[in-house]
């Protein structure tokens, strides 16, 4: 056993925020602490935990898990479970990388070989969307998802709902499955009348069609529609999913790798959603150090479904070069072919990263600030 040396972070183009942790044996992991438009808040917290857990062994990762979330008396909450994503996973990755086996091989061993993904086309203001869906086709994918509608007023008119499901057959007959976002940009008044115009084209799921904030309405929404109702991407542990369970509300749940507490605690949230027979789908639109400690539970747990991957998404491509795969070494590891991403085969979290461009890239990198709605009036709209 060896205690931690050091724990460095590192923001990055285009909107990531990735952690390096090394032991005294020169032992190293990677993690993620991405939280989209909260990056300095994040770094604020990861600097409170480096000067806590310097010194600890680094194999002891269940119990700097829990001193983390425990020993602060305050608890949960998504900057402090991102700062705990990104050293968790580090962690992992190095007591992995040290043994010489993947991640999964210390989750109890695969119980599949390759993991199903999707990627997203049409952006935040959805448009010619059967260029981007053929382009996906194209890369290998066969489930594609988009965001249902634009900024939408609490009640609207709905004439603004006819679009997507325009958008929703167009890309069925392209012969993809496709998942709807609903993003939690719409209230209860329009997100009932989405969820039924789409019902009878069968998207694959409807991602956070209320906020989850609000579990009566996603509780009153799931007795009232047959799409299958996903989210999890705005809860941080297992007693945030928990109500959600316990209610039989959602068929899917997506919680984040790098805002719910890393590799530890998702582990424990797909264990409990099995036992209320609820799919895992995990929330990924960020970087590789996410999507391969994503893939790494993916290949161990019996109730994942599906993989969100962020190659070519809007925030990448509206942020400049820097995509999914650019601080990669070895860039064709994520590769998709027809619709799946092959088990990783390194060690630990099965990537190499390229230390020389993150250190460079991190140098001026300035962080993402989130997306504003305004409608007509200039009134806030959901984002």
């Amino acid at each position: 056993m060896a205690k931690i040396k050091s724990i460095e972070y590192f923001r990055v183009l285009p909107r990531w925020l990735f952690v390096k942790i090394c032991d005294e044996e020169g032992n190293y992991g990677w993690g993620e602490s991405t939280l989209e438009g909260h990056t300095e808040a994040v770094e604020g917290a990861l600097t409170a935990l480096i000067k806590r857990f310097v010194g600890f062994e680094a194999d002891d990762i269940e119990q700097i898990w829990q001193t983390a979330y425990r020993l602060g008396f305050y608890r949960g909450g998504p900057v402090f479970m991102s700062a705990i994503s990104g050293v968790d996973i580090a962690l992992w990755d190095l007591k992995a990388r040290k043994l010489n086996v993947p991640v999964y091989q210390l989750l109890g061993g695969k119980v599949r070989h390759k993991v199903s993904v999707y990627a997203w086309i049409g952006g935040d203001r959805p448009s010619d969307v059967e260029t981007a869906a053929l382009a996906r086709i194209a890369q290998g994918f066969r489930v594609i998802k988009m965001n249902a509608t634009e900024d939408v007023d609490w009640l609207d008119s709905p004439a603004t709902l006819d679009s997507t499901v325009e958008r929703l057959k167009l890309v069925k007959k392209l012969g993809l499955d496709a998942a709807l976002d609903f993003h939690g940009r719409l209230h209860k008044p329009m997100a009932k009348q989405l969820a039924r115009a789409v019902e009878p084209y069968n998207p694959l799921f409807i991602e956070e069609p209320l906020l989850s904030e609000h579990p009566e309405g996603i509780k009153q929404l799931s007795g009232l529609t047959t799409c299958p109702i996903a989210l999890g991407e705005r809860l941080y542990s297992r007693w945030d999913v928990k109500k959600f369970l316990q209610d039989a509300s959602i068929d899917v749940l997506q919680p984040d790798i790098s805002h719910v507490g890393g590799i530890s605690e998702i582990r424990k949230i797909a264990s409990m959603a099995e036992a209320f027979d609820v799919a895992i789908a995990p929330h990924c639109p960020l970087g590789p150090i996410a999507l391969a400690a994503s893939i790494q539970v993916a290949l161990s747990i019996p109730n994942f479904v599906i993989q969100e991957m962020s190659l070519g998404i809007h925030y990448n491509t509206e942020a400049g070069e820097y995509d999914l795969t650019n601080y990669l070494k070895d860039r064709s590891v994520f590769e998709v072919n027809e619709g799946y991403v092959e088990a990783l085969k390194g060690v630990g979290l099965g990537i190499e990263i390229d230390e020389d461009e993150v250190r460079k890239v991190a140098k001026d990198a300035q962080p993402w600030l989130p997306k504003t709605f305004h409608g007509k009036d200039g009134g806030i709209r959901e984002w």
